[in-house]
């Protein structure tokens, strides 16, 4: 009996510990939610990743791992033995899929994002990005999550909700939002939102980082001086359809939004800036500019009167 039992062990211990085959060629399989753990083993023995479904079994279950693992796309394949196999399943090793948020997108192309990504249509994540009490869970004194959706690159697990994609980006937003800015912001009288706000119309005005403490001062210095921020950013982004020719009408055109129209800030943020524009937003240049006009090469020139900056613009924009 005792010469029995040591070698149905052995040959337990053998077959845990051995690949099923020497292909590497790797298999994406999903563990649903609430599925038998029979069901897994059937799984795995269909797609030739584990041989004797019975063996099988009965490891998970001596190892307690039958009632432990968690539901998702794995990445498996015949060289790795039964134990690496049931390990990956219980510690939720899933198949991680990328998504970049650029700097200066907005919700509405960060929505198009995550579709073409495959982790949601894009007015299911419109729908979670709009609800204004799912907002104000995530510490967000807005209506939506536009501006806290972080530009970065994140590694999703395919079948993630999309109330937890927006999550993991706003979490990220306040890892990097840090304590001592939103102290800062009071110093100008500035709540985190309208930090936000600022840093958006300086992530659109510029993509070049080391112009965005410049720009960030002369909106700094056109609201201490009550001046309307006149920037076409803003206007944009109220504008249904955009088809990238702004017009005079477009400028005349009321809008929470339309700063030729309204004094100080707009209504909320307009694109979701990256850490250098929330920086610049809180710490601008000293200068005493209040106008800039497009190079036309991604750089401005930047004025301190009306009367040069309209030279500027003659010489950048109408090419006398």
């Amino acid at each position: 009996m005792v010469v029995v039992c040591t070698f149905l062990l052995t040959d337990l211990w053998l077959y845990a510990n051995r690949p099923t085959s020497a292909n590497s060629d790797e298999i994406i399989i999903h563990v649903k939610p609430g599925r038998p753990f029979n069901a897994t083993t059937k799984l795995l023995h269909k797609a030739g990743l584990i041989q004797s479904p019975l063996r099988f079994n009965l490891i998970a279950r001596i190892k307690g791992y039958d009632k432990k693992l968690q539901a998702g796309e794995y990445l498996l394949s015949g060289s790795m033995s039964p134990l690496m196999i049931l390990g990956k399943l219980v510690r939720g090793e899933v198949q991680l899929y990328k998504l970049t948020i650029p700097e200066g997108y907005n919700m509405f192309q960060i929505s198009e994002l995550v579709a073409e990504a495959g982790f949601a249509e894009k007015a299911d994540f419109l729908k979670s990005a709009t609800d204004a009490s799912f907002v104000r869970e995530k510490g967000i004194q807005a209506e939506t999550f536009e501006g806290y959706l972080f530009p970065d690159t994140y590694f999703l697990p395919k079948d993630i909700t999309v109330k937890k994609i927006i999550a993991t980006i706003v979490d990220r937003f306040w890892s990097v939002f840090k304590p001592e800015w939103k102290n800062h912001g009071q110093t100008y009288g500035f709540t985190v939102h309208q930090v936000v706000t600022l840093a958006s119309i300086i992530e659109k005005e510029t993509g070049v980082p080391s112009e965005r403490p410049l720009i960030s001062s002369v909106f700094h210095n056109r609201l201490k001086k009550r001046m309307r921020l006149e920037s076409d950013p803003t206007v944009i982004y109220a504008i249904k359809d955009f088809d990238g020719n702004l017009t005079r009408k477009h400028l005349a055109t009321p809008s929470p939004y339309n700063t030729y129209r309204i004094r100080g800030l707009p209504a909320g943020p307009i694109a979701n800036p990256g850490r250098d524009s929330l920086e610049a937003a809180l710490y601008p240049a000293n200068t005493p500019y209040i106008y800039f006009v497009s190079k036309k090469d991604k750089t401005h020139h930047f004025s301190t009167n009306f009367k040069d900056h309209n030279k500027a613009v003659r010489k950048y924009q109408l090419n006398r």
